[in-house]
């Protein structure tokens, strides 16, 4: 199977089934001398981890990471980093009926159809605990982004008919993460927590939309046609599992608004630099980025996983049956999904910044040559 890998430069490999043994990725690219720790890439991945509210699947997954490789003495080696998630709580007794037949809109008849076998427990490959490894890369990404001032954000931003007003990139920050949804407006929030909770009772699901944003981004990352930013954003963020679509800058709204109104006027900054007097193209002019913040959004479809009776048909006894998918699903994608579009625009980016030369893809102090560092480590008889 190929498709397991994401990136040119950071490169991302990862493997493991939804209830396999344990869930894993390799990051290859990251450059030496960041400084990382298994809490650094913990804390989000407590974001993505199932349980965490009652509008979240009840499968007991701590989610803990463990760095087998490219981290010496708390510093990354420039050397492969490998990672491991275990899976603890999968129960796949569940899944049998569907072994043969498949679960309406999932990916079990498509991936039997290919390859003449899947795993079945949980969905296997195409189940969405696969984002962990994504989420686990990403937190890597964030930290070396962040040696270059960009930061990522995203927020639940619409669930179902309900949706948040426009908020800034510093109510994302401030509010986002003080509610289970993880909506940036808090007033919003409740009224969607509520219309979730119905959907619940009914035993069915609800989908929605991520705002995602990043500033600080320089300008000139990506490159003409099909290795612009917008491309290949289009392409991580599209692999987020249940997602039907992405956007950026005005998005489908620009389909409403004439050349004159969309265009964005240039001006000078106080150094004399050209800039755009707005932001309706989303940081991305032709394919590479203005300087100006990266902003645009994901549309997650409603969970296919629901308690409702649904058709399946069964091509190993040629019966048309009615099964319940009976097992521990979210009742809503998006407020998990949070930490998942931010790890793939933080992949992203990253890549960029590497192929750029932003960032030195040796080692992160940019000092070539030099080895006796900080960060090196020491020889305990020296002492």
């Amino acid at each position: 199977m190929n498709g397991n890998r994401f990136g040119r430069l950071f490169q991302v490999t990862t493997y493991g089934e939804s209830h396999g043994e344990a869930m894993g990725c390799t990051v290859s690219g990251c450059p030496a001398g960041l400084e990382l720790s298994e809490e650094d890439i913990q804390v989000d991945l407590d974001r993505r981890k199932p349980g965490q509210s009652m509008i979240t699947t009840s499968r007991g997954e701590p989610d803990d990471v463990t760095i087998n490789s490219g981290v010496q003495d708390g510093y990354t080696t420039g050397t492969p980093i490998g990672m491991v998630i275990q899976n603890k709580d999968a129960r796949s007794g569940k899944y049998e009926p569907f072994i043969t037949a498949p679960r309406p809109s999932h990916g079990d008849f498509t991936y039997s159809a290919k390859f003449g076998t899947r795993n079945w427990g949980g969905g296997g490959r195409s189940s969405a605990r696969e984002t962990v490894n994504w989420v686990a890369a990403g937190a890597i990404a964030k930290k070396l982004l962040a040696l270059e001032g960009i930061e990522c954000k995203a927020h639940v931003n619409q669930i179902g008919e309900i949706e948040a007003p426009e908020v800034s990139f510093e109510e994302m920050l401030e509010h986002s993460e003080e509610n289970d949804v993880r909506c940036g407006h808090p007033e919003t929030a409740a009224e969607m927590q509520d219309r979730i909770a119905e959907y619940q009772e009914e035993g069915d699901s609800i989908g929605g939309s991520i705002e995602f944003e990043a500033r600080g981004v320089p300008v000139g990352l990506g490159a003409p046609r099909f290795d612009s930013l917008s491309a290949r954003l289009g392409q991580a963020m599209m692999a987020v599992p249940a997602t039907t679509a992405f956007e950026f800058g005005l998005g489908t709204d620009a389909a409403e608004w004439t050349g004159k109104d969309r265009n964005d006027d240039w001006e000078f900054d106080s150094d004399g630099n050209p800039v755009p007097v707005e932001n309706d193209h989303g940081g991305i002019q032709g394919g590479i980025s203005s300087g100006e913040p990266i902003y645009g959004e994901v549309t997650l479809h409603a969970p296919t996983s629901i308690p409702k009776s649904q058709q399946t048909a069964d091509w190993e006894t040629g019966e048309l049956k009615e099964e319940q998918v009976i097992g521990r699903h979210d009742p809503v994608l998006p407020p998990r999904g949070v930490p998942v579009v931010e790890a793939m625009l933080a992949l992203t980016l990253v890549d960029f910044m590497l192929l750029s030369g932003r960032l030195n893809p040796d080692r992160v102090d940019d000092q070539p040559g030099e080895y006796d560092t900080d960060y090196h480590p020491s020889n305990p008889r020296n002492e």
